[in-house]
């Protein structure tokens, strides 16, 4: 599978992500990603399916070396008392001595930027992380954590997709050799039915789905695709042997529009950048 770098990190370009969904549609779906080829999983603390994941890991034999696996520190647990022992609770429930990429899930505000990245900087250098990175952070946030993190941060997980492309920020973080991993890249459903995109798709024997998955990855963005359905995982993966020429990238990329943020919930966004 195609990689994404970022600070020494060597990401698989495509993961698979785990939000909403229970224990019993993770332990059902990830034998069948695993077949497909998946090996970047992504997962956290408030999605309450670690678990989940773990087991369903080890039930079919994947080499820890093999995976790559995320997770996200809730900002519940960003006080002193709480993040480390919560990170161990991951770890526990995920059955791995680390994790290769341990995220702040939102920014939020009960706890400073500076705080929250001095117990990320902690986590890695206790051995509980190969690499570190954020979620959800405006352009802003996100340079504060470059400036005071000691350890690179290697990515920023956003919500970005053909109608919220996230120009700026994914400006920001090249500048600052941080990847940017797009989550909600099916934009809750629409993608799959946006006819531009299914046009777009006929030309190459590709589903819409496939279109905006392969867009994202052709900017050389990390992108988490999503099904609790056996027969799409296979269809999610399958985004290496074709690219979007020119026009078609630009057809996508015109889908944008000021309404496009599915995803701002209130007491854990920032403010957006425009």
């Amino acid at each position: 599978m195609q990689t994404v770098t970022a600070h020494g990190a060597v990401v698989p370009a495509l993961g698979f992500g785990l939000f909403r969904m229970s224990d019993a549609e993770v332990e059902h779906i990830v034998p069948a990603a695993l077949e497909a080829g998946f090996r970047h999983f992504d997962t956290a603390q408030i999605y309450r399916n670690e678990a989940a994941l773990g087991r369903a890991l080890q039930t079919a034999g994947a080499r820890r070396e093999d995976l790559f696996l995320t997770t996200k520190v809730w900002v519940d647990n960003y006080d002193a008392d709480a993040f480390a022992s919560s990170i161990d609770e991951s770890l526990d429930r995920l059955r791995v001595d680390q994790v290769d990429l341990l995220l702040l899930h939102w920014p939020a505000a009960k706890v400073p930027i500076a705080e929250q990245i001095e117990r990320l900087n902690a986590a890695q250098a206790a051995g509980k992380t190969r690499f570190i990175g954020v979620s959800n952070q405006n352009i802003a946030q996100m340079r504060e954590s470059i400036t005071r993190s000691t350890a690179p941060i290697v990515t920023n997980q956003v919500e970005l997709h053909p109608y919220l492309p996230q120009r700026a920020l994914a400006a920001a973080a090249r500048d600052a050799g941080v990847a940017v991993t797009a989550y909600y890249s099916m934009a809750d459903g629409a993608v799959p039915k946006d006819e531009t995109l299914q046009r777009i798709g006929a030309k190459y024997g590709k589903s819409a789905a496939q279109v905006g998955l392969r867009w994202l990855i052709q900017q050389g963005h990390i992108a988490l695709s999503k099904t609790a359905n056996p027969a799409r995982v296979a269809e999610n993966i399958a985004v290496f042997d074709f690219a979007l020429d020119d026009a078609d990238m630009a057809a996508v990329a015109a889908l944008a529009r000021p309404d496009g943020r599915l995803v701002d919930p209130a007491g854990l966004a920032p403010t957006w950048d425009a």
